[in-house]
């Protein structure tokens, strides 16, 4: 977590971030109008374009970041385009005890593809405590080869989200950021009513 988390605020400090857009991904744009407002969750929301994005759409956010300057820049921009209705919280997306309420949607745009085994099998516990039955976990993806690799190793993510969630949509792709090209795909889970052991 420490290595990450210094290299994301060397990231920060140094210039803009890759994902430090206008606008949230054009599957976000094309998929929140769709559903009725709620409660939603931003995992690791950035500078907080796609938090923005849904409290302008009547969302009642949350925004959860572990890095300090993507949190301070969200709540700037937040307050500078006065946008009611969206909260930012710093910490790891993986350990959540402030939240509680339940959430219609969650939402991942290139968080989760960094986690190890164990933060992963975290991160999912939070999403099954959080996420109402019925509600939607949207996640973009890199995806990785094998298991061994960086990113996202597919089968470990169905593996581990049978236990509580449905894929109701996949669609994959290719993702270029600077000079560097991955694998990657968005993923349409359904919260499920029951979880099993």
């Amino acid at each position: 977590m420490t290595d990450k988390l210094e290299r994301l605020t060397e990231m920060y400090t140094s210039g803009p971030v890759p994902w430090d857009q206008p606008d949230p991904p054009p599957e976000v744009l094309a998929f929140a109008p769709t559903l009725p407002p709620g409660r939603a969750l931003d995992l690791g929301c950035g500078p907080g374009r796609a938090s923005i994005y849904l409290a302008r759409l009547g969302w009642q956010v949350d925004g959860v970041d572990f890095v300090p300057q993507a949190i301070e820049t969200a709540r700037q921009r937040a307050q500078a385009a006065s946008v009611n209705g969206v909260t930012f919280h710093l910490g790891p997306v993986s350990s959540l005890p402030q939240l509680s309420d339940p959430y219609d949607l969650a939402l991942d745009v290139g968080c989760m593809h960094n986690f190890s085994a164990d933060e992963l099998t975290a991160y999912h516990a939070e999403l099954l405590r959080l996420l109402r039955p019925g509600g939607v976990y949207l996640l973009f993806a890199h995806l990785s080869e094998t298991d061994e690799e960086h990113w996202l190793w597919e089968p470990a993510l169905h593996r581990l989200f049978a236990n509580g969630f449905t894929l109701e949509r996949a669609e994959y792709g290719q993702t270029t950021v600077r000079d560097e090209t991955w694998r990657s795909a968005w993923f349409w889970f359904r919260r499920s009513g029951a979880t099993h052991e």
